[in-house]
């Protein structure tokens, strides 16, 4: 069921998705694949492109067994002349490069992506960055996350990202922002956003009017923005709300294609809604704090009404950190520190 805001969006395909190990054509050349993720978030969206005489993928899912399973059966209904001709990752994050390496040494073709994104997968493969671990219980804990069991499974999940990524492709090809890329007949611009993750790549096909966002714009929930323990003073939330700002001048019947929920139209409506939000989430947090400086951690219970289980409440802690620092950065907080615990208070 659609709530409010989405709504207010058109799906030009409406309930319609494509079935596993299957593609739904959007237009000649583009295709919509859909993969299983193991969490509250249960899918990604995956693309295919015409690439020449083969395609193109945009965003691989997880390193896991049905996902995998699902791409053989894609692979199988493709023509046995067409091959894969490259590979795409928007960003780092697990469900969008996992099997990016698998993917590469299979057809033997080149990944693309930003050199940002890239270098912290490879370091990410190796530990965990800022998704578990002692580091990331740590800061978590000096956030008011300190109760004993969120903290032992928190330590637990050191190897959360390497269980879904891994191994990184070892080379590469660099992507920045405003480069152009000739897929087929298609001509790809490259926009960078900051803020969802250190250096995410969207693709703007500005003669069909299509976005490939990524998780820069989704049409149902909000696109996660977090502190992590690796760059605990940052500002995602500000980086967030200026890349969105950019794409103001993409046209509002842009056909949205979103790494979750469907493909729709209305950007520049979604884009208004998101910014809504943030502004909304600000204030309730502004209110909150009339009554003393508080954690970020006593503070998830404003910011997110349902039970959290513990996957979700490690992207609520960053998230609720990162809107804590934005007003802090902004002047309209203090950061004060006590008992090894950051409390966050309105000014004196």
């Amino acid at each position: 069921m659609a709530n409010a805001n989405e709504s207010r969006l058109d799906f030009p395909w409406g309930e319609q998705l494509p079935a596993a190990g299957n593609t739904l054509e959007l237009q000649p050349g583009l295709h919509w694949l859909r993969m299983q993720l193991p969490f509250a978030l249960d899918h990604i969206n995956l693309w295919l492109l015409r690439d020449g005489e083969g395609w193109a993928i945009v965003d691989c899912g997880i390193a896991d067994a049905g996902t995998r399973a699902n791409w053989d059966a894609v692979f199988d209904g493709l023509p046995a002349t067409d091959p894969i001709t490259r590979v795409f990752a928007t960003h780092f994050h697990p469900d969008h490069l996992g099997n990016a390496h698998w993917l590469c040494e299979r057809f033997q073709v080149r990944l693309w992506m930003s050199a940002t994104d890239f270098n912290v997968a490879r370091m990410a493969s190796q530990s965990t960055v800022g998704m578990g671990g002692e580091a990331a219980a740590a800061f978590f804990g000096r956030h008011g996350l300190v109760d004993e069991d969120s903290q032992a499974k928190i330590r637990a999940r050191g190897d959360y990202y390497p269980r879904m990524v891994p191994q990184v492709p070892a080379s590469f090809r660099r992507l920045m922002d405003g480069d152009r890329v000739a897929l087929g007949d298609r001509s790809l611009q490259v926009i960078a956003g900051y803020g969802h993750a250190p250096e995410h790549l969207s693709f703007w096909d500005e003669a069909n009017r299509v976005l490939i966002a990524g998780d820069m714009v989704l049409p149902r929930i909000s696109t996660n923005v977090s502190v992590v323990d690796v760059e605990p003073e940052a500002d995602p939330l500000g980086l967030y709300l200026k890349s969105l700002a950019r794409m103001a001048h993409l046209p509002d019947d842009t056909l949205v294609l979103p790494a979750h929920g469907r493909p729709f139209r209305g950007l520049q409506r979604r884009i208004a809604q998101l910014q809504q939000h943030h502004e909304e989430r600000l204030a309730e947090l502004l209110a909150a704090l009339q009554t003393g400086p508080k954690t970020a951690a006593e503070l998830l219970g404003v910011l997110f009404k349902r039970q959290l289980d513990l996957h979700q409440t490690t992207f609520a802690m960053g998230e609720s950190i990162a809107h804590l620092n934005h007003l802090w950065l902004q002047g309209r907080l203090r950061r004060l520190e006590e008992g090894g615990l950051y409390r966050f208070a309105l000014p004196a």
